[in-house]
């Protein structure tokens, strides 16, 4: 069973000074939901080479303080036009604020994920599968973001270290340990209208593995519905490298977004 090859790299804009705001659902990389408020981000993506392949993602979280909220995220997802179908993927995550004052933010985050098929039905063969542990890893998630945002642009940067596994909570030394490092990006255009765009580099650093690692881009435009909703469609690319040598992936992802803030 392949997987979709797409990675939206935001799980993170509307314009003008009015939607200047983190605080605002609107694409910004930075969003933080204020203290009692919900928010939702619903993804349907696919890619140029595996068109028959879809997912669709849900993000779902709220802001326990102004500094503080918790997130969970899942997805529905479908391959060769529904001959196999289920769920797939599962995080659960926190996002503490360290700084949040004038126009300079910083976060520190953490997760834990639970990546692949979690239940799966193959019409093929008319058998389904649940929590199989041949079609699932397990990762540990920590680091920080930060950037700068005003009312015409956000910049933000971001620094991920993985701990990759087949069984949840075995820490020795069958893992992988992963390093990512990315910049997200948004232009307002518009009281309604903004861009958006990122690049992010992630390889794993166990010896004899050094020389592996991945290069994914997106860039997408986003319409604020209202001053806490937003729609947005985007592609995305991904390239990769075997000692030392890149290569393009084949297909271009692309997908549409709708977030809501309530």
């Amino acid at each position: 069973m392949k997987k979709i090859a797409l990675t939206s790299l935001l799980a993170v804009v509307a314009t003008g000074a009015a939607h200047a705001s983190v605080h605002v659902m609107d694409g910004n990389p930075l969003y933080m939901p204020r203290a009692g408020h919900f928010y939702s981000e619903t993804s349907l993506a696919s890619s140029t080479d595996n068109a028959e392949n879809w997912k669709l993602g849900e993000s779902f979280g709220v802001g326990i303080i102004d500094r503080l909220a918790i997130n969970m995220r899942t997805s529905l997802a479908e391959e060769g036009s529904f001959d196999v179908f289920g769920f797939q993927d599962f995080s659960l995550g926190t996002t503490f604020r360290i700084i949040g004052r004038g126009n300079w933010r910083l976060d520190v985050l953490g997760s834990y994920n639970v990546d692949g098929w979690l239940y799966a039905y193959d019409e093929a063969t008319d058998d389904t599968a649940f929590m199989d542990k041949d079609m699932l890893n397990y990762t540990w998630r920590a680091g920080v973001r930060g950037g700068y945002t005003n009312a015409r642009f956000t910049v933000a940067g971001h620094l991920m270290l993985d701990y990759e596994n087949k069984e949840s909570f075995n820490w020795g030394e069958d893992g992988f340990h992963r390093v990512a490092l990315g910049v997200d990006g948004q232009l307002l255009i518009t009281r309604d209208w903004n861009f958006v765009g990122g690049l992010e580099y992630s390889g794993l650093v166990d010896e004899g593995a050094k020389n592996t690692g991945e290069l994914k881009g997106y860039f997408g435009a986003n319409y604020n519905i209202t001053p806490s909703s937003y729609v947005g469609a985007y592609v995305a690319g991904e390239m990769s490298h075997e000692s030392g040598a890149w290569k393009w992936q084949n297909g271009m992802g692309f997908g549409v977004k709708f977030g809501v803030d309530f």
